[in-house]
């Protein structure tokens, strides 16, 4: 099979389109023939910095949508020819992955490969966020950093959803039409922290009650600016730039910092389970609508990865072997 395979750590150059051998799956384990596989900022951070595993060389991307084309011992929940998706698999920059049976979730025929390897990271992410992590209610108000990308826009129609007001911080006015299709209410383009005194003068300089921030350390401490008493700012930008530390007599108004991991997303194999249909539920009923921003063949990994660095893409970024 052919695969992306970082062999040193560095820079997009070190994505290299290779030949593997066929993965064969040991016990409770698939094998997927891959059609489509979700690009996302945390694989920049493994490419740079390692993966998970910290083992070197290693295929990166950890999402992906396909078909089961081996059984290893003792599954029993799929069989040879099923669509699955899974998220948190290393390994899916390929034509194949073998994977834990318990990481894979089945796909609804009505839901289409694109949209199923698009919603596993970014739509469980922000399906967490706003029902658990943050609980979003009716007539709150939300900041949403880099709102026209593809976990931004998802943030914002499930906030809408839950009856939420957003206000989408974006880089240019293109991606504010973008952020303003998804349905935010508000659009602030800014840079770093220029968009604390736009936020302050649409809440009234009363602050908004939550934060959902992925831009990294530059935008951290505005971040904490915009917050209304006791608001709550979500930090989730730790492969951008240095991670922040903070004095807790720094946090003005009472405000509360979480840092959402993915794994809190899913502790368990029937919290994924949940989740994912519950998104389906969503794409279905037309309340989620993922935005597939662009789509690259397989080899061509390394300009995907440019171009998500770059900030100049929107929407779902898609790799299909």
């Amino acid at each position: 099979m052919q695969a992306i395979v970082v062999e040193e750590l560095g820079g997009p150059e070190q994505l290299r389109f290779t030949d593997r051998p066929v993965p064969e799956p040991g016990p409770g384990q698939i094998r997927v023939d891959i059609a489509a596989a979700g690009v996302n900022f945390m694989d920049t951070g493994a490419r740079r910095l390692g993966a998970a595993t910290g083992v070197l060389p290693f295929v990166p991307g950890v999402e992906g949508v396909g078909r089961v084309s081996a059984l290893g011992e003792g599954v029993s929940d799929f069989a040879v020819g099923d669509r699955v998706a899974w998220v948190y698999a290393y390994g899916s920059y390929a034509e194949q992955i073998v994977l834990p049976a318990a990481d894979a979730v089945p796909v609804p025929d009505d839901i289409s490969d694109e949209v199923a390897a698009s919603l596993m990271m970014q739509g469980i992410t922000a399906h967490h966020f706003v029902t658990e992590a943050a609980d979003v209610q009716p007539g709150q108000v939300a900041v949403v950093h880099a709102a026209a990308g593809g976990l931004g826009q998802k943030l914002t129609q499930l906030i809408k959803a839950r009856g939420g007001k957003v206000i989408g911080i974006v880089s240019n006015e293109q991606k504010a039409k973008t952020a303003q299709s998804s349905g935010a209410d508000h659009t602030v383009v800014s840079t770093a922290d220029a968009f604390v005194e736009p936020v302050l003068a649409l809440t009234d300089g009363a602050g908004v009650d939550v934060v959902f921030d992925g831009g990294g350390e530059t935008t951290f401490r505005a971040s904490m600016k915009v917050l209304r008493r006791h608001g709550l700012l979500l930090y989730y930008g730790a492969v951008i730039g240095a991670v922040p530390v903070v004095n807790m007599r720094e946090l003005p108004h009472s405000i509360k910092i979480s840092y959402p991991v993915f794994r809190d997303h899913i502790p368990t194999r029937e919290a994924l389970l949940r989740h994912s249909a519950n998104l389906f539920d969503l794409v279905r009923r037309n309340v989620l609508i993922p935005e597939i921003g662009r789509r690259y063949p397989l080899e061509d990994a390394a300009q995907a990865h440019r171009d998500i660095e770059s900030r100049t893409t929107s929407g779902k970024l898609l790799l299909l072997p």
